[in-house]
């Protein structure tokens, strides 16, 4: 049987590189799609996440759903906010009796007037209308009960869980004691900003290094490593911070 593991933030294609290059968990679309068998033989989907980008999110599910095999899904640590929703698209569907659960409201990073959040609050509902969809499906409950659900920031042990219908097994027959977390939680989602720098720094090319090979040109990177971090880090402070900076896109997060 197949495993997939969906581990660390739910990140866009395009961002992987960024976790890939400093060695961070996470998972994208493309993780998932890339291996999911062609004979249509079972997959086992292993969870462990806080979340993430609700689109990357939206189509891991969707893959998942699609696929003609069947898909169980164990839930090992943790399944929240996106990661839940890809839960969802197991037919069958085990949680650790040490795992949580949780499932909330969409959420974005916006920077604008008033005209500008009231819009996006009216997008956010719709979004949040999406996202109860496979809740929806899993458990049989009316939308209404879901989206309070989200609305609330519901956590859920495993016990929780099965008796809302979000799963249909409890891991080990109850044999480990229920761990709950207390501190908060954190997708472990980096900023496209952040993400941006980076892939510019590391694209520069040093001359000084540069060299023919065959008859074509090979460039050697080469990139300071205090100086990437402390850059990094002045962004970072820069985005909590929260400076005067326009944002001219809109990107949903689901944390």
């Amino acid at each position: 049987m197949t495993t997939i593991n969906v581990k660390g933030p739910i990140v866009a294609d395009g961002d992987k590189w960024f976790y890939d290059y400093f060695k961070m968990p996470a998972t994208a679309p493309s993780d998932i799609n890339d291996v999911l068998p062609d004979d249509g033989s079972d997959v086992n989907v292993v969870i462990n996440s806080g979340g993430g980008m609700i689109d990357s999110g939206s189509e891991i599910y969707t893959a998942l759903k699609n696929y003609k095999g069947t898909v169980n899904v164990q839930i090992v640590g943790m399944a929240a906010s996106a990661a839940s929703v890809i839960a969802m698209a197991g037919d069958h569907i085990a949680m650790s009796p040490t795992a949580q659960m949780m499932i909330h409201n969409v959420q974005s990073d916006l920077y604008g007037d008033s005209n500008d959040h009231a819009k996006q609050a009216n997008i956010l509902k719709t979004f949040n209308k999406s996202i109860s969809a496979p809740y929806v499906a899993k458990t049989g409950m009316s939308q209404d009960d879901v989206l309070n659900m989200m609305n609330e920031t519901t956590w859920l042990n495993a016990d929780d869980a099965k008796a809302k219908g979000l799963i249909d097994e409890v891991m080990f027959d109850k044999a480990e004691p229920e761990l709950q977390l207390t501190a908060s939680y954190n997708a472990g989602l980096v900023a496209p900003d952040v993400i941006n720098k980076a892939r510019e720094a590391l694209l520069e090319k040093d001359s000084s290094n540069a060299n023919k090979n065959l008859g074509e040109e090979t460039v050697t990177i080469s990139l300071d490593s205090k100086e990437f971090m402390d850059e990094l880090d002045n962004r970072i402070s820069r985005i909590k911070n929260m400076e005067n900076e326009q944002s001219d896109t809109f990107q949903p997060f689901v944390f």
